[in-house]
């Protein structure tokens, strides 16, 4: 295993899978100094080009999302900065952006809104104290690595995942693009709503001119990798409403100027009275940015061809938050449809999160109307690009025609994050991978083995019905763990073929390669076995069976009910055995 970074960008028939597992020290725990001691320079260009397309979405993005919270749109800048800051020290992927996030917005407004009383001091105390909370329990749960949860999600239910993200973000933008405004009540109602205020001729003709032509000129720009085309387009934007008074002859909506200053360490005071409500506010944006940027990780690790330590991950979105909660920030998360920005400008490294962070504190102190005339259905159309960029059709089609229940499980994702919300949708897409394995454990393969003529080895009896079978010996293979879910099937099927066998059995050999664990129901399975085929004069053994699995069977105390010598190395050395012990004659 080399001693390189978990998450290189990606480069062209290079497949990288590196582990933090035996870094030590600093670079296991600070991934960005590990990504500039090997930083190329040929990776700058793109990296400061897409920090600058970067800026142009965090800005008005951080600002809305501030104030659907409960707090000043300021703050949604100072929970941008630093945040980007601090995950580009400790954060382990090299594309994810962080920040405020609308997904957390319900849960801070539900806290902060009541316990403010309309003071935006008390509010944005309140929401500090719940990205400290929130912090340290991503921390926490980086630490205990926790951050096996993401291993849960096939590849056809990531595909699911990304795609309802994309049509949900899709979805959210176009009203803009037309000029026209949807409380965001849900994907689907956003659309009816939006046809009906098509119908009704509400459509702003020449914002949507503006935000049209900027998706065109980035969808044309896109074939060109070197044409930085989103940032050409919203300058382009921003130029044409300025410099024609767009926004004053026609009324097109701009960013308008923005607040000057820049955040300063402020700990937030939280009183006994709101400290329970603070804490379970902190927690329920913990499990849901733990839940988003988890997903969105392992699905950019997996769409590059890298490797993210999950645990890591953790850990970067707690030090993140933190940051947010100290500098008078609040919750942020993981971004669905900036961290796609990011990745179409060309981002290779974590430096675009840091020039985007940089460009925004410039913005503050230096030049806080310079992007007042910046249409907002030009940054609808940087969005939706994004969003177009999200979707994966052509994989789905090839897993349509090799698996196509699997495919079905994908498109059931999709549902869920377009009708319930990308929150829920992860919740979903957990518990359908959580039901898929189990139904494959549940009812796993089985089968008994025969010698097949020619062919060496042991082989499955239904694939070859002229494999000659040992007389008086089953040889019983299953292909799954043993665990509460299969024990009653396993041991159902194990009488069923002992029952079956066309001589009277003596023993039963469960081939136990493919076993891979046990738990306390299936041990106890074990032992019951073994005295309803002793009652019957029937030994029961094991080839191949796993040393981790054997030391399990002898913690969970199931050898006490074996023979002896129950256990063996191959199959071959259980049929020398048998023969051997039961004087049977039969050439292999």
């Amino acid at each position: 295993m080399t001693d390189a970074p978990s998450n290189q960008p990606f480069e062209p028939g290079r497949v990288q899978a590196t582990s933090t597992r035996h870094l030590t020290g600093w670079r296991r725990w600070l991934p960005g100094l590990r990504v500039l001691r090997e930083y190329s320079i040929a990776w700058l260009p793109k990296d400061l080009m897409a920090g600058l397309v970067l800026t142009t979405m965090l800005v008005p993005v951080g600002i809305a999302y501030a104030e659907a919270s409960g707090v000043p749109g300021i703050y949604g800048l100072y929970a941008t900065i630093l945040p980007l800051l601090a995950y580009a020290l400790f954060g382990p992927s090299r594309i994810l952006v962080l920040g405020p996030d609308s997904a957390l917005a319900a849960i801070i407004l539900a806290v902060v809104l009541p316990l403010s009383a309309g003071d935006p001091l008390r509010a944005i105390a309140l929401a500090s104290a719940m990205a400290l909370v929130s912090g340290v329990i991503c921390i926490g749960a980086g630490l205990l690595r926790l951050g096996f949860i993401t291993e849960l999600l096939s590849k056809p239910i990531r595909y699911g995942y990304m795609n309802g993200i994309a049509l949900t973000v899709l979805i959210s933008q176009t009203p803009k693009l037309f000029g026209i405004s949807i409380d965001g009540a849900g994907p689907l109602r956003d659309t009816w709503h939006l046809g009906q205020a098509l119908l009704d001729g509400k459509a702003d003709w020449p914002t949507f001119a503006v935000g049209a032509s900027t998706l065109a000129v980035i969808l044309l720009l896109k074939r060109f990798d070197r044409v930085p085309g989103m940032l050409i387009a919203v300058v382009a934007a921003t130029l044409v409403v300025g410099l024609l008074g767009l926004d004053t002859r026609h009324g097109i909506k701009v960013l308008g100027s923005l607040p000057q200053g820049l955040p300063s360490f402020a700990l937030p005071s939280v009183g006994l009275n709101e400290l329970v409500t603070v804490l379970m506010g902190g927690a329920a944006v913990a499990l849901v940015s733990f839940a988003d940027t988890s997903v969105l990780s392992r699905s950019y690790a997996a769409k590059t061809r890298t490797q993210v330590d999950p645990n890591q991950e953790m850990i970067g979105l707690g030090v993140a938050n933190l940051a947010a909660g100290l500098f008078q920030g609040f919750p942020i998360s993981s971004s669905s449809s900036r961290t796609p920005v990011a990745e179409a400008a060309g981002s290779r490294t974590q430096l675009t999160g840091v020039v985007g962070a940089l460009a925004v504190a410039l913005l503050l102190l230096i030049a806080p109307d310079l992007l007042q005339h910046l249409p907002n259905s030009a940054l609808a159309a940087v969005v939706i690009a994004a969003a177009i960029g999200l979707f994966e059709f052509k994989d789905l089609r090839r897993i349509y025609r090799i698996q196509r229940w699997e495919f079905w499980l994908s498109i059931v994702c999709l549902v869920g994050v377009a009708v319930l919300g990308a929150v829920p949708g992860i919740g979903l897409a957990v518990v359908i991978a959580v039901v898929e394995f189990l139904w494959d454990g549940w009812r796993p393969h089985y089968t008994v083995l025969g010698r097949v003529e020619g062919i060496r080895g042991f082989h499955d009896i239904s694939r070859y019905p002229q494999a000659r079978r040992v007389p008086g010996l089953v040889l019983f293979r299953w292909d799954a763990p043993l665990f509460f879910a299969n024990a009653e099937l396993f041991q159902n099927c194990v009488l069923e073929s002992a029952a079956q066998s066309p001589t009277p059995v003596r023993r039963v050999v469960i081939t136990a390669e493919p076993v891979t664990s046990v738990d306390v129901t299936s041990a106890d399975m074990l032992a019951e076995l073994a005295q309803t085929l002793r009652a019957a004069s029937i030994e029961l053994r094991f080839a191949e069976m796993k040393d981790p699995v054997k030391d399990k069977l002898k913690r969970l105390e199931v050898l006490a009910h074996l023979d002896d010598n129950a256990f063996h190395a191959t199959i071959g050395a259980a049929v020398d055995a048998y023969l051997e012990e039961h004087s049977v004659d039969w050439t292999p």
